[in-house]
């Protein structure tokens, strides 16, 4: 029987989890907000999940699932991500978080046990975090060693772990040799039914402000004896095989919880269109329209953002590690500030915690893990940061052109590049050079006209200026400039490098935007707006008169929140 197509998929879920405002559906907002306020995962959420077969999706196609494309599958779990980011995390992501470590790393066996143990309809988690040491995996104390005989012996404790207790499987970060290097420690993957009860001991839940349904615990090893087919490729591979993962996971994070944003505006929109003041709708107010279409333009942003590097894992795939980091950092901010800001829409409203605006205050709680899953923001510039010298110095102005496939979300880009993941980029940038390359194609193609075509030739020449100076000033970067310890005025490079590529990103969907037959896609007044918000940004002036664009988009948002259209680059017609 063939897969159906990733579209077909999302309507099938969307129909699956129906109008989340039908206060008759059992998987609308009243329910969930119930199962929130009592800490627990949204069960008939679960069990809808279980009926769509969600497992399928964290596993490739040649084990039996129905994982291809890195963009098709944050389209696919933006879904669940709209109705209950818990539900998200909670369900599946930390499975596909754990899995990615085994399709990056592991044999033929292990690649099938995980995948047979996923499709089965169990989960696997990432078990990686100590209290004591966060994200300096260098520090990690849990340790497997070998006992007389040679037998590997797992000691230690993991904690705030997803579905530590309700996983089957588990893929455990563990020291293998003595110090802090590169090579000290590997993966494990291991069947907790597989091992002696006695040795594996479950830790208290930690209670959480957002997401709170999701089970987080922990566990302690106590001399657990682990069979060498455990090993997650070659013993002392573990830290690598993480840092290549965390390429897909910090890219499909921010991509998915795009589906937070665009249901936190859909419901700061039904308060502007519901509520009167002064006489007249709220959305009647400039200043209310104009935040709701800056929200709107920070949703547009952030899919460009992250379903470009998305499809440049498989396209572009040596590039990713600066690439991930640079739209975590960038679109997590994007989705926060704009989720903050229509706060100030609702107004009161947002701190209710249930009736028909209820659902807001929990997608803003459960959003801001958006600034510290698979590390904290800062972190992901420091890891950025070592990349910049090289990278100004080559990838400004000698990366390979990027295909246009990169820029269209309607062309399939076949399975996901798993072994080919690298930890550096070489010096290679395609992204950012096709800034300049979009630039003067813009200019060629006259894609827009009169006004709006200066306006566009003005935001695009400050940008193009902010990359040739940010090269100059990465490419003086001294080795003492770059490491953990850089200074905060040095951290401020790699920022601004990834509000370029989410310039570029833009820039370049939307000339290929023709392709797809979407006015509101062609149309220039999205892409002003969005160029406009990021040379600001940055320090630059942008356009003198950014209104008379609000005043559009904010007609498309209307138009979209009408047609029960999502308003994200998709345009999906939702459950209404």
């Amino acid at each position: 029987m063939s897969t159906p197509n990733p579209a077909d998929r999302v309507d099938t879920l969307e129909r699956l989890l129906g109008d989340p405002e039908d206060v008759g559906n059992p998987l609308g907002y009243g329910p969930l907000l119930e199962a929130d306020e009592a800490d627990l995962m949204f069960a008939a959420g679960e069990r809808a999940l279980d009926d769509f077969g969600l497992n399928a999706e964290f596993v490739p196609s040649e084990y039996g699932g129905r994982l291809r494309g890195l963009d098709t599958f944050i389209g696919i779990m933006r879904a669940v991500y709209r109705r209950d980011p818990s539900l998200g995390l909670g369900y599946g992501f930390s499975s596909f978080i754990a899995g990615v470590n085994v399709w990056s790393a592991g044999d033929e066996d292990q690649c099938r046990e995980a995948a047979s143990l996923l499709l089965s309809g169990q989960r696997i988690a990432a078990a990686y975090h100590e209290l004591a040491h966060g994200n300096d995996f260098a520090g990690t104390d849990c340790a497997a060693v070998r006992d007389a005989s040679g037998r590997l012996l797992l000691s230690g404790r993991k904690e705030v772990v997803c579905n530590i207790q309700r996983s089957r499987a588990l893929v455990v970060l563990a020291r293998t040799a003595e110090g802090r290097g590169s090579r000290n420690h590997s993966q494990l993957l291991i069947d907790k039914a597989a091992l002696p009860p006695e040795t594996l001991v479950d830790l208290r839940r930690w209670p959480s402000v957002g997401m709170r349904g999701v089970q987080l615990g922990g566990m302690e090893f106590r001399d657990c004896p682990v069979p060498d087919s455990a090993v997650l490729g070659d013993e002392g591979q573990g830290t690598e095989t993480a840092l290549r993962s965390f390429q897909l996971t910090r890219i499909a994070l921010p991509g998915m919880l795009c589906g937070v944003l665009d249901s936190g505006l859909r419901l700061a929109q039904r308060l502007a269109v519901e509520r009167e003041l002064y006489g007249a709708p709220v959305s009647a107010l400039p200043t209310v329209r104009a935040q709701l279409a800056d929200a709107f333009v920070d949703l547009l942003i952030s899919d460009c953002a992250t379903t470009v590097a998305a499809r440049g894992v498989h396209l572009l795939t040596g590039q990713s590690s600066v690439h991930a980091s640079a739209v975590k950092y960038q679109v997590s901010g994007h989705l926060m500030g704009a989720m903050d800001s229509l706060s100030a829409v609702l107004g009161a409203n947002f701190y209710l915690r249930e009736g028909r605006y209820g659902a807001f205050q929990k997608l803003l709680r459960d959003l801001k893990l958006a600034g510290f899953g698979h590390a904290a923001r800062v972190a992901c510039l420091v890891t950025m940061l070592p990349q910049m010298p090289v990278l100004a110095r080559r990838g400004w102005t000698e990366g390979p052109e990027a295909p246009s496939e990169v820029f269209r979300p309607d062309v399939e880009v076949g399975a996901l590049p798993f072994q080919r993941l690298s930890l550096f980029g070489r010096g290679r940038d395609s992204l950012l050079t096709a800034l300049a390359t979009g630039a003067e194609r813009m200019a060629a193609d006259g894609a827009a006209e009169g006004a709006e075509a200066a306006e566009l030739r003005t935001l695009v020449g400050q940008l193009l200026d902010e990359s040739e100076a940010l090269r100059r000033e990465c490419a003086l970067l001294r080795p003492s400039d770059i490491g953990v310890d850089a200074p905060p005025e040095v951290l401020r490079l790699p920022a601004r490098y990834a509000a370029l590529l989410s310039a570029s990103a833009c820039l370049n969907v939307w000339l290929e935007s023709g392709t797809r037959g979407d006015p509101a896609l062609q149309d220039p007044a999205w892409l002003i707006a969005a160029l406009h918000r990021l040379a600001r940004g940055l320090g630059h002036a942008g356009v003198d008169d950014i209104g008379p664009v609000r005043e559009r988009l904010y007609s498309q948002l209307a138009e979209r929140y009408e047609a029960a259209e999502s308003f994200d680059l998709s345009r999906r017609r939702l459950p209404s």
